[in-house]
């Protein structure tokens, strides 16, 4: 089986769908790992760190025709659709409730979709791809340290409910 890994193109998006140690982790079990040239770039990862934990870095083209499962942070793009083949998987977080058209385009292209913000967060074996919380509890801290900066004050180490700034 082979993994593709995308480069996203949604803008102002710089996460990518897998890191170069968890391409050790998936050659173990016996899958292969494409990453797409570049989608790493946005995380500061690079080609390179890919390659040398055992990807293949392909092009774009390459990885829609050679992988069986395709690995994305987002939905993928319109454009890439049109690349998707009937028995291949997508996962990632796809949005089906706010992209139906997506949803019913790739079932009419025989596309298994797996989106990972439909994924029940309250399951114990679920817990681990539970993106969603994973994403808020990342989007907190960035609350604090935005806050911190724009505060124009000092901004004390202990923050309570109650406050500490007048």
């Amino acid at each position: 089986m082979k993994a593709g890994v995308v480069k996203e193109t949604a803008p102002g998006e710089r996460r990518v769908a897998l890191v170069p140690d968890a391409v050790t982790k998936l050659q173990a079990s016996g899958i292969e790992v494409l990453v797409e040239r570049g989608a790493g770039e946005g995380a500061w990862l690079t080609d390179s760190a890919y390659a040398d934990a055992g990807a293949t870095i392909v092009s774009g083209a390459e990885l829609y025709r050679d992988a069986d499962v395709i690995l994305t942070v987002t939905k993928p793009a319109s454009d890439a659709v049109g690349l998707l083949r009937p028995g291949q998987a997508v996962i990632g977080m796809l949005a089906p409730l706010i992209y139906p058209e997506l949803a019913a385009t790739l079932a009419a292209r025989g596309v298994t979709a797996v989106s990972l913000d439909r994924m029940p967060r309250t399951l114990t074996r679920t817990q681990p791809m539970d993106a969603l919380s994973s994403q808020a509890n990342v989007a907190g801290y960035k609350a604090a340290v935005v806050a911190a900066a724009e505060f124009g004050r000092f901004f004390p180490l202990l923050i309570t409910a109650a406050g500490t700034a007048p």
